[in-house]
């Protein structure tokens, strides 16, 4: 049986969105509350690695955090992968990896992409 994983935050209705979508499906999904559980500076690589994005192309730009820290300035991208793993808020979700696959589930009905 497939599993996929999903960086999930359960006050996002998006987020719950996508486990319902995986769930009518059938599928098993290891789900990791990564506000609570955050991934590694590692992790966020290779999450960016099968999303085939920048880490700045999932930073969630409507966060106050982000408006009143990183706004309008030149971070690199070492950079923001660290910060990312620091204020986790700031990752968009969610991310669904499934395999050597990931998206993230905006729109939620994205996941039917990989699953």
């Amino acid at each position: 049986m497939v599993t996929v994983k999903i960086y999930h935050n359960v006050r996002c209705s998006k987020s719950r969105e996508v486990c319902s979508i995986v769930a009518e499906k059938g599928i098993k999904a290891d789900i990791i509350e990564y506000l609570k559980t955050p991934p590694s500076q590692k992790e966020i690589q290779e999450l960016l690695q099968l999303l085939k994005v920048k880490a700045e192309d999932i930073v969630r730009k409507g966060e106050d955090l982000y408006k009143t820290k990183y706004k309008g300035k030149t971070i690199s991208e070492k950079e923001w992968i660290k910060i990312l793993a620091e204020n986790p808020i700031l990752i968009e979700r969610p991310i669904i990896v499934n395999g050597k696959k990931a998206v993230v589930g905006r729109p939620p009905e994205k996941v039917l992409e990989i699953i």
